[in-house]
């Protein structure tokens, strides 16, 4: 089988495609995500915090001087970002949160929808007997 064929096998099956699929709604989701905690979600915990802007704290290791934004701050050299890893964690536990509910609902679809098993039908006595007798007869 030549590499080629193989490789069209594998890129076409169902889970490849499902991945693919997947990863592309991930990463829109991620900048919905990623709007949602910059946009509305920070500025009310900076609010909270006294007008605070979180992704604007760093510690200079470069020798900047105080009060540069973090984009002119790293234009001057290394940064010790802490503010941008705040705001980057807490996307992430929004995140892994919406991913958590989602998965739970799917789970409790999946659970709905499952056939109950059916106990197997209990063998008649008649039958058991028959059964000892053809066994007996064998031997």
């Amino acid at each position: 089988m030549s590499i080629a064929k193989e490789f069209k096998e594998f890129a076409l099956k169902g889970n490849v495609m499902d991945l693919a699929v997947g990863v592309i709604i991930g990463g829109a989701f991620g900048k919905i995500v990623d709007s949602i905690v910059g946009d509305l979600i920070m500025p009310l915990v900076s609010r909270v915090f006294g007008g605070l802007d979180f992704s604007n704290y760093y510690l200079a290791l470069s020798g900047q001087t105080a009060g540069l934004s973090l984009v002119e701050a790293k234009k001057l050299g290394a940064v010790f970002a802490y503010g941008s890893f705040i705001t980057v964690a807490f996307n992430f536990v929004i995140l892994a949160f919406i991913i958590f509910m989602m998965v739970k609902q799917m789970n409790r679809m999946y659970r709905q929808e499952a056939p109950a098993v059916q106990a197997p039908a209990v063998t008649s006595e008649d039958v058991l007997l028959l059964r000892e007798i053809r066994d007996s007869l064998r031997k």
